[in-house]
C-alpha cells in the first residue's frame, strides 16, 4: 500500500510558522479544551471500543489532536500534558501518565 502523503504549501509562512505547523504551539487555553478536546458520545462510543485504559486515552489524544490541529502528529504524546489530564477526566482515568503505554507494543 502505498502513503499519500498531502503536500502543504509553506512559502507563505514564516519560518516560525512553518516551523510550529502540525504542532502544540502553546498550551491550550480552557475554552480551547472544551471546543476542541470535549469528548460527545459519538467519541465516548470510538473510544470504548479499546481494551485498556492507556488505548483509550491514546486513542481520545488522536482524536481530538487532529481536530484541534488538523492532522496526527508523528509523535502522538507530543503534547501539553493539561491536554491528557483534561481527557483523562473525561474519561475517568485516575492516572494519566498510563497513556505513556499506548505506544508501546507488547
Amino acid at each position: 500500500m502505498i502513503a499519500i502523503v498531502p503536500v502543504v504549501p509553506v512559502e507563505f509562512l514564516t519560518d516560525e510558522q512553518a516551523a510550529a505547523y502540525g504542532a502544540f504551539a502553546e498550551v491550550p487555553m480552557r475554552s480551547e479544551l472544551e471546543r476542541f478536546f470535549y469528548l460527545d458520545d459519538v467519541g465516548r462510543d470510538l473510544i470504548a471500543l479499546r481494551r485498556t485504559k492507556s488505548h483509550q486515552l491514546g486513542f481520545a489524544l488522536q482524536l481530538t489532536t487532529v481536530r484541534y490541529i488538523g492532522l496526527f502528529l508523528e509523535d502522538p504524546l507530543n503534547v501539553p500534558w493539561p491536554v491528557v489530564e483534561y481527557l483523562a477526566e473525561q474519561l475517568r482515568i485516575e492516572d494519566p501518565s498510563c497513556v505513556k503505554d499506548c505506544i508501546r507494543r507488547k
